[in-house]
């Protein structure tokens, strides 16, 4: 079995997430809790701010379930909880100009701006992502999961890595075969699996991931956040935060965050570059690409 790699190696930084999810690391917590938090990750600028009853609302939870979650973290109840998040928030926050609003369609985009500045944050330490290349550099072949939603992003960066790395399967339909797909990557000699994980997230996903670990395999995830229902089956997780404010879910951070661990992957792999300049040569010579 891989060693658990810590879920703290995947988010540093100083901002105001990444203090938020330090804050809840290490502590036991139901799927209402983790919802609760994942919610405050995402609106980390806001929690300090937020009543008890606006934060149920906004988790889609009772407000109970929010005293609930403070005690869980040792406080007496959530003003106590509230009271550390404003004396620990910096004294430079930017406050948006009074009055000044946003429509639906600008709101979605400043949340996925918030998002990638969330994501940069984290990539202030560079070692989890390149830990995580790595290991996918190193497997042969390399499985790639994503059902459902998280399908696109799994076949966007099978599509990449498959210029760069020997043996690239994606693993983009779940069902009966699924199981058997691991199967045969690990059989060939996988040592990890590369797995995007999307809200609503499939049982099937969740399962799949805790077959391939049961295989040996060592689980790289790219997941909504950190108290995703598949971090207890990965070895490796990395956060990128959705945008929700629409009526289909935003995924710009997990993508960029995908790419990010392509480059990661190429610096493990010596021969990359002399794969993506014979491909440039081929492609030039069918003449695949119009200029």
């Amino acid at each position: 079995m891989a060693r658990r790699i810590q879920q703290g190696d995947s988010m540093s930084g100083s901002g105001p997430a990444a203090r938020l999810q330090r804050l809840f690391e290490g502590h036991r917590l139901t799927p209402t809790q983790r919802r609760i938090a994942h919610c405050m990750v995402r609106r980390a600028a806001d929690a300090p701010f937020l009543s008890s009853v606006e934060l149920a609302e906004l988790a889609g939870v009772s407000q109970p379930s929010v005293t609930r979650f403070a005690v869980a973290l040792g406080f007496d109840g959530y003003p106590a909880l509230r009271r550390h998040l404003r004396e620990v928030a910096p004294a430079d926050v930017e406050q948006e100009d009074a009055g000044e609003t946003y429509n639906e369609y600008q709101q979605a985009v400043r949340a996925e701006i918030e998002n990638l500045q969330h994501l940069s944050d984290m990539l202030a330490d560079p070692a989890p992502v390149e830990r995580a290349g790595r290991l996918l550099a190193g497997s042969r072949p390399l499985p790639v999961l994503g059902l459902r939603a998280a399908s696109s992003q799994a076949r966007g960066f099978g599509y990449f890595a498959a210029k760069v790395h020997p043996d690239v399967r994606v693993l983009d339909e779940g069902g009966s075969m699924l199981a058997d797909r691991i199967d045969s990557a690990r059989r060939a000699g996988a040592t990890a699996l590369m797995c995007f994980a999307l809200p609503r997230h499939p049982k099937e996903s969740v399962d799949a991931l805790a077959y391939a670990r049961d295989q040996g395999l060592t689980v790289v995830t790219v997941a909504d956040s950190a108290f995703a229902p598949v971090a207890k089956h990965s070895d490796l997780l990395l956060p990128a935060a959705i945008g929700s404010g629409l009526s289909f879910d935003t995924v710009c951070a997990p993508m960029l965050l995908g790419r990010v661990l392509l480059e990661a992957m190429c610096d493990g792999l010596p021969d990359a570059q002399a794969r993506l300049e014979e491909f440039d040569t081929r492609a030039a010579a069918r003449a695949l690409f119009v200029e």
